[in-house]
């Protein structure tokens, strides 16, 4: 078939090099437009949209799938599907009725529909997750189901490991969902009414240092944000990152302190230690490094209310 392919971030690139590499023809690659990237905001394009072009690929950059405009590429491109993978944006119903739409979403549905099934599940201490390939409708990650696989999550797996096992399964089930689709015999499950979760959005509350969590599940937050947000932390009155840690069973703590060469930070059962941190303004670094060379009181503080 030829196909279009619709993705934005880092972990739809398996996505796209599994169809490229198929019997199925990229006649169209739609991804977010162009913003600021990065350490120091240069305007870039996203990681889809710089492989499209490194490959040769027709690309657009709407502001919208659903306008006019970017219908017609659609058209002009002679597409007889679409593919999708962490686009970004939402498809409405002329979209969705023009073309069938295959979509490659993070989870085993129905549990966590929406915007960040993997993060949610490795902050939830998941041990397991998968990848799921839907016909896409005008609801919340509720089309049929077209085949799935299961992924482990293992205790010190972060957001780039399993997301890159997710994204490597879901470019071959998708590419065998575009075989059966040419061939006639695409198989669409519903899915079930039971064990429906939701993955919401993050929000800046998720993406913060709350030491009023337990250990195991501070740690789960930094792990699920790692490599590509972080979690933010206050010390010495500036915005650090924290990018890897590990509990410390029966460590007692208050707030940062080192420990011989370790960064340990107090939280509600215990202590964590903190592995992997970015200062402001400089590149990720070990704790023990950042040690010693910090000279700082390493008092922690709280991050500002968004709201005020």
């Amino acid at each position: 078939m030829r196909v279009a392919f619709a993705g934005s971030p880092e972990v739809a690139l398996p996505v796209l090099r599994a169809l490229v590499g198929s019997t199925h023809e990229v006649g169209l690659v739609i991804t977010q437009p162009e913003k600021p990237r990065g350490r120091g905001g240069a305007v870039r394009p996203t990681p889809v949209g710089a492989l499209a072009a490194d490959l040769g690929l027709p690309l657009i950059s709407p502001r919208s799938i659903n306008l006019p405009e970017a219908m017609q590429s659609l058209r002009d491109a002679r597409v007889g599907a679409l593919c999708v993978a962490a686009f970004g944006q939402l498809l409405k119903t002329p979209v969705l009725e023009e073309w069938p739409c295959l979509n490659v979403h993070y989870s085993l549905l129905p549990a966590y529909r929406g915007a960040a099934p993997l993060e949610r599940a490795i902050m939830d201490g998941n041990a397991e997750t998968g990848v799921t390939i839907m016909r896409m409708d005008e609801g919340l990650d509720t089309g049929p189901m077209i085949a799935a696989a299961r992924v482990p999550i293992g205790p010190d797996d972060d957001f780039a490991v399993v997301s890159t096992a997710l994204a490597e399964h879901g470019g071959r089930l998708l590419v065998d969902a575009l075989d059966a689709l040419d061939a006639g015999r695409l198989v669409e499950t519903p899915q079930p009414a039971e064990g429906v979760t939701l993955a919401p959005k993050l929000t800046l509350e998720d993406r913060a240092f709350d030491p009023s969590l337990g250990a195991e599940a501070l740690t789960d937050r930094i792990r699920a944000l790692s490599p590509h947000i972080g979690v933010a932390a206050v010390i010495d009155g500036a915005r650090f990152k924290l990018w890897r840690a590990s509990p410390c069973p029966g460590a007692q703590v208050e707030g940062l302190a080192r420990d011989d060469g370790r960064l340990l930070v107090g939280c509600r059962d215990g202590a964590i230690e903190i592995l992997e941190l970015q200062p402001p303004g400089k590149a990720r670094m070990g704790a023990e490094a950042f040690l010693r060379g910090y000279r700082g009181a390493l008092e922690l503080g709280a991050l500002p209310d968004p709201s005020a």
